[in-house]
């Protein structure tokens, strides 16, 4: 999720695709693919979306002075979930040894093990007990460990309180609360209603599957082989969406955004309600911010109380064709560990996975907003953890977007993207 920092070296997209091309095999395994204790030390590079680095410059910085001869070069990917996917596909698919740490959304864990892309990891070397439920499960496939939980992640509403406060209403609890909220008070203040991740890509399938969510339905089973989404729940969630760009609650801008442009809409005083992740927290409360002070945090609205998110977050997994697995995996348990999770919430306002911090008074003062989401993680919802989900994924967000443009009724891009998402399961 979210900005890229100065101040790190970054490798150029050049050389990485020079470095793909010319890739070659790790050294650094052992025949079980586990990471060896033996050789495999020396520099790495960690690669992760530039919209989630905010936090690193101290932390990596702390690492290259305590580790001259293992120093760590930061790799940014491009903000969109899916040329984030793209670009390491691509790499891993030509065996390079560019990347080392892969940073990757919590949805691309059983993709990427399944193709024998990442390593899996020693288990007991890592404080499982002490994380969220829901970011370890995530980082299993077929009961093994591939990846440790970098951060969790869910949903949450920012609303202007400034705004709400003259208006003499509360944040909205529910789905009519917010449209009437959006529909009424925003232009009364000269501001948009509602602003979200629209644009065509897997910030829409985030959207979608929250709101199906938050009907009471599923847009796959649970263990992913059965299509659920042509169902009335669904179609709610869909319409929801759908009603707020036709009533103009939502506007036609917001179907450029994604999560940075949907984030500076809101910074920069434009919208009366924001559906982002946590870490938007840390950039609106900078004293430059045109919404210091004036915005608050709360729950998802669903149709009749509070609705579910779809989880996000980030896992951190070795690359196979690493040189240098074992300095990887001490980078890891370096990122996971318990100061460096409570420096990256009070940096960036990324959701930790140890499960203290959530309840830590003197972190709760300073981010008020902790025990709404490790109660929001806790109701959220995991993708569908299938193998091929970035072709589902595009399946969604295209069907989903043909509808909040009226290229397609709700009904028709629900059934359409019912058929693909069967094709995609029966062919994966």
């Amino acid at each position: 999720m979210r900005r890229a920092m100065p101040g790190i070296a970054v490798l150029t997209a050049a050389l990485m695709l020079a470095a793909g091309l010319a890739g070659c095999t790790a050294s650094g395994a052992a025949p079980d693919g586990t990471a060896t204790a033996g050789d495999g030390i020396g520099p790495i590079t960690f690669a992760i979306g530039k919209d989630n680095s905010s936090w690193l410059p101290s932390i990596i910085s702390g690492w290259n002075q305590g580790h001259p001869d293992q120093k760590v070069t930061l790799l940014l990917l491009p903000e969109a979930a899916n040329d984030q996917l793209a670009q390491l596909v691509a790499n891993l698919q030509a065996k390079s040894d560019l990347y080392d740490v892969i940073d990757m959304d919590v949805i691309w864990t059983a993709e990427f093990a399944s193709n024998g892309w990442i390593i899996p990891l020693p288990q007991g070397q890592f404080p499982l007990g002490d994380f969220l439920k829901p970011a370890v499960d995530t980082a299993m496939y077929q009961g093994r460990l591939y990846a440790v939980p970098d951060y969790s992640n869910a949903d949450l509403l920012y609303y202007r309180k400034d705004i709400l406060a003259k208006a003499g209403k509360q944040p909205p609890r529910t789905w009519a609360q917010l449209q009437q909220l959006a529909k009424t008070v925003a232009p009364k203040y000269g501001l948009y209603g509602y602003a979200g991740t629209f644009a065509q890509y897997e910030g829409l399938t985030v959207n979608f599957a929250s709101a199906v969510q938050s009907a009471g339905g599923s847009i796959l089973s649970p263990e992913g082989t059965r299509v659920t989404v042509n169902s009335a729940p669904a179609l709610q969630g869909l319409q929801f969406l759908v009603d707020g760009f036709q009533q103009g609650w939502i506007p036609p801008v917001a179907l450029t955004y994604e999560e940075e442009s949907a984030q500076d809409a809101f910074a920069d005083g434009r919208f009366l309600f924001l559906d982002n992740w946590p870490d938007v927290y840390a950039a609106l409360s900078k004293q430059d911010s045109p919404v210091y002070g004036k915005f608050g945090v709360t729950a998802l609205p669903g149709p009749a109380g509070m609705g579910s998110s779809s989880l996000g977050g980030a896992n951190l997994a070795i690359s196979s064709y690493s040189q240098h697995q074992r300095t990887a995996l001490d980078f890891i348990k370096y990122l996971t560990d318990l100061p460096n999770e409570r420096q990256m919430l009070e940096t960036g306002s990324f959701p930790p996975v140890w499960t203290q911090l959530y309840t830590d008074k003197s972190l709760i003062r300073s981010h008020p907003y902790l025990p709404v989401l490790e109660q929001a993680i806790n109701s959220a919802r995991p993708r569908p953890a299938i193998t091929n989900y970035d072709q589902a994924s595009l399946a969604i967000s295209s069907a989903v977007y043909q509808a909040l443009t009226q290229q397609k009724k709700p009904q028709q891009a629900l059934t359409e993207m019912a058929g693909q998402l069967t094709q995609i399961i029966r062919d994966g």
